[in-house]
């Protein structure tokens, strides 16, 4: 994941969730979920930064979208928390992230936090659709 290409997800995510009425968040990490960008809109939750950013880094972790990593730690509590333990930083379950493919590999992640689930997926989705 290079810096051009999370700023262009970033600007994707942004104009989606200013067509839908909503402030978010938005942090791209690389594929192993250093965090590259994150950008808060004016108006976005003091929160969401520190959410977004663990949503992407769970996404890139385990190379899967939030709504699995929330289907996993609510099926597999234990399982989770041990995970999230060994890899040594916070890891947000939850609609609104997906890891980001590039030519066949995952190249990173992206993570949306400051609207409902479904709007901050639908961010995250138009950014990842912006690359192809």
């Amino acid at each position: 994941m290079d810096l051009a290409d999370a700023e262009k997800l970033i600007a994707a995510a942004q104009e989606k969730a200013r067509s839908i009425n909503v402030k978010v968040t938005v942090a791209v990490v690389d594929g192993g979920a250093h965090l590259v960008a994150l950008s808060r809109m004016d108006g976005a939750n003091p929160m969401s930064p520190v959410i977004a950013t663990g949503k992407a880094a769970g996404a890139a972790m385990f190379r899967r979208d939030g709504a699995w990593l929330l289907s996993t730690a609510n099926d597999r509590p234990a399982f989770w928390a041990a995970v999230k333990d060994m890899a040594g930083r916070d890891m947000v379950p939850g609609p609104g992230s997906l890891p980001v493919i590039k030519d066949g590999a995952v190249i990173g992640a992206i993570g949306v936090s400051g609207a409902a689930p479904n709007e901050d997926l639908a961010c995250a989705e138009a950014a990842v659709s912006s690359l192809a």
